[in-house]
């Protein structure tokens, strides 16, 4: 699919501004693509399509969610995560996309997981660092993206689980998966 089919569908979906986001995600990984030497075709459409089903009512993700045997255990955390997995399974299903590293870079885009592939790598920072995002921490993870991809995530990982510990939230468990899988390599 070429990126201007793409983005036409995805902005049917979201907002003005989360289309905004999503051209920087695009972007983004492009870069890191080039950087890393990932497929950017892949991640440019995982990029475009990772947010997808954000603003899906939360009730047809949850139907979706038990209705396809994702992990129920994701209705217990916050609803933040549930357009990812969601999102996957609507982009199949939908949009027609059948490939299963895209797909997969979208499913893992808010909670990571172990074993991370290369490209769902790229998407989880391209998410995190777009250059439309302001917050405590980002910059530091912009500046180790351009000199370690790992670092990069660690840090993006760490800030994350340090943020939901402040607010008393608690933290699913494929995140800490993600943050030890990581540390241990």
């Amino acid at each position: 699919m070429e990126r201007t089919e793409a983005l036409e569908i995805v902005k049917k979906q979201i907002t003005k501004h989360r289309y905004e986001h999503t051209l920087g995600v695009m972007e983004t990984a492009i870069s890191l693509a080039q950087q890393y030497g990932a497929d950017e075709k892949k991640a440019e459409l995982s990029a475009i399509f990772h947010d997808y089903a954000k603003f899906r009512p939360k009730d047809e993700m949850e139907n979706i969610i038990v209705r396809e045997k994702m992990p129920e255990l994701l209705l217990k955390f916050n609803s933040e995560l549930w357009h990812a997995p969601v999102g996957a399974f609507l982009v199949k299903t939908e949009v027609g996309i059948q490939d299963e590293e895209v797909l997969d870079a979208i499913k893992y885009h808010t909670s990571g997981r172990a074993q991370m592939t290369l490209l769902e790598k790229i998407i989880y920072l391209a998410d995190y660092i777009e250059p439309g995002r302001h917050f405590p921490g980002v910059e530091e993870v912009r500046a180790l993206a351009e000199k370690d991809l790992n670092e990069a995530l660690i840090k993006a990982v760490q800030n994350t689980i340090l943020f939901l510990m402040k607010k008393n939230q608690p933290v699913y468990p494929e995140t800490f998966n993600t943050y030890n899988d990581l540390v241990i390599k």
